[in-house]
């Protein structure tokens, strides 16, 4: 008995090397490596239930990041935007924070908290905790 139809996935040469050096280097994040694994499996004819248990993933899986990547090729291989709320700042004003936090101390003090760099920038405080942490910035007590 088949399952579902699933599309023809063929790479061309210039993917398959791509999706090769994404899972051999070593800066890759995990989990675009994992997803350039599943898309080689897959091209490779190799059964759903096959790469499902190799990869050690669900079959949903295999099923999203081989359709994603006959649909959109290599870009389908990304995140896609997560639902929510937009952004309200943006990366120039998240980067003059952690700019002036490296660079800059306030007057009279030793180093930037985050209220004091909130008010400066003129963003929230929970704004300034936000990007320190992204950053592997911390407040000092």
């Amino acid at each position: 008995m088949q399952g579902r139809p699933k599309a023809e996935l063929v790479l061309t040469d210039a993917e398959h090397e791509q999706l090769t050096a994404l899972t051999l280097r070593r800066k890759t994040a995990q989990a675009l490596a994992l997803r350039a694994r599943i898309v080689l499996a897959c091209a490779e004819g190799i059964d759903n239930k096959v790469v499902t248990s190799r990869q050690r993933v669900t079959p949903q899986t295999v099923s999203k990041w081989r359709a994603r990547f006959v649909e959109d090729r290599l870009d389908g291989l990304l995140d896609a935007p997560r639902p929510g709320a937009p952004r309200t700042i943006d990366d120039s004003r998240v980067d003059a924070v952690i700019a002036k936090t490296l660079e800059s101390v306030p007057a009279g003090a030793t180093h930037w908290s985050t209220r004091t760099m909130a008010r400066e920038a003129g963003v929230s405080q929970t704004a300034v905790s936000c990007f320190w942490r992204a950053f592997g910035l911390r407040s000092r007590p």
